[in-house]
């Protein structure tokens, strides 16, 4: 009995091991070798408030903004007013206390099947495109490609990722920035400071299905087995970065869909860049695009195949390149 129970346990070993070369075989030969920087001629440019095209600046020239924030939108008619009114307010009302702080917010339209870019033109026309800049893309590239494109055409000294549903206050932007100015000294003047809601677990526990919180304790496992370690939350969508910082990690990103997060603070840590995890108020808002169960399957496949991606070599990381 015991010799049998010896064979299969050998026997589970043995494809365990050939299913992890299968998925590592398959990991490799379809990986991207180099992150996907095209932009198509449409997304060079973008739309004064009197509708005259003007062409887009470049991440490596030198900032002209205290703060940029790239806000991505997908099919977000309905829920991006919101957003941006309590952005724009705070950001006007911090300009006028401080006349030497300048601003710019640039709303993605990730390929919107509805009427997202004009809903954002309406604010590009009421603030100025100095202020307020839309960036249509030809085609849907997921979260991840839409702050990418946005944050290649920022202006800012520091940048900031905000969700267009607005579940993150607004003007917890100031607890993000002092977070990051604690981490200085800047190696390289990199840093990154992310918003959090871990705080709030044992809150959302009490809310969810016992499914769902066994989903989210099985994604956190596995971003802290695989990928990232010392983060709590890597999938808050209020993140601040130097100039430098969004520079060397959105260059080097290779997933554009919902686990880029993982692989941007992969990324950061892979670089020694310094970053601090940071409360900020978060509240629940409709609309969410993620299917629970398939969604959290995605992203449990991406985790697995950043890792072994890197671990094969398939993808590696090394001194970023401008954008051509």
């Amino acid at each position: 009995m015991s010799w049998l129970l010896l064979q299969l346990a050998v026997l589970g070993v043995a494809l365990a091991a050939a299913v992890l070369i299968l998925i590592s075989f398959v990991a490799f030969i379809t990986a991207t070798k180099m992150p996907h920087l095209h932009q198509h001629e449409e997304e060079r440019f973008f739309l004064n408030a009197r509708g005259q095209k003007e062409t887009l600046p470049s991440i490596w020239d030198s900032p002209t903004k205290r703060l940029s924030v790239v806000v991505p939108s997908y099919n977000e008619e309905k829920r991006l007013p919101v957003m941006m009114d309590e952005a724009l307010g705070y950001l006007e009302e911090r300009q006028k206390q401080d006349p030497t702080f300048t601003y710019e917010v640039i709303v993605v339209d990730d390929g919107s099947k509805d009427q997202t870019s004009k809903v954002a033109f309406k604010y590009c026309q009421n603030y100025g495109s100095d202020k307020v800049r839309v960036i249509t893309l030809v085609k849907n590239r997921g979260k991840g490609g839409a702050i990418r494109m946005g944050i290649f055409s920022s202006r800012g000294e520091k940048i900031l990722m905000a969700d267009a549903d607005g579940a993150t206050k607004f003007p917890d932007v100031e607890k993000l920035e002092k977070g990051l100015n604690d981490l200085q000294p800047w190696p390289e003047q990199m840093a990154i400071a992310c918003g959090s809601r871990a705080h709030l677990e044992k809150e959302s526990i009490a809310q969810r299905s016992y499914f769902r919180t066994l989903l989210m304790y099985g994604f956190h496992f596995l971003v802290w087995f695989l990928c990232v370690k010392g983060i709590r939350d890597t999938q808050c969508g209020f993140k601040l970065f130097t100039r430098e910082a969004a520079s060397r990690t959105f260059s080097s990103l290779h997933i554009e869909r919902w686990a880029f997060d993982v692989e941007l603070l992969y990324i950061a840590q892979f670089f020694k860049i310094p970053i601090a995890e940071i409360a900020v108020n978060w509240t629940e808002i409709e609309g969410s695009k993620l299917v629970p169960f398939w969604s959290w399957l995605q992203m449990g496949k991406d985790l697995l195949f950043i890792r072994l991606r890197y671990l094969t070599g398939a993808w590696r990381l090394g001194q970023t390149k401008k954008k051509n």
